[in-house]
């Protein structure tokens, strides 16, 4: 179920294995992205989620600036 994290929220996930997953464009990925991400463009977000880890949270991503 999609929730809403902060800064503190997000690195509590991170600590229990959380995939991070970056949903901008692949060279706005390659340009500059959280150490760890993996890219999924938004677009192709619902074809490839079956491809994510089932047994660990997801958090998603999307900032043109870090």
């Amino acid at each position: 179920m999609p929730t809403s994290l902060d800064r503190d929220g997000v690195q509590e996930l991170l600590e229990r294995d959380a995939q991070l997953v970056d949903v901008l464009g692949a060279r706005a990925y390659e340009q500059e992205h959280i150490p760890g991400a993996i890219n999924i463009p938004l677009a192709e977000l619902p074809s490839r989620v079956e491809r994510l880890r089932q047994d660990a949270p997801v958090v998603v991503y999307c900032a043109d600036s870090l």
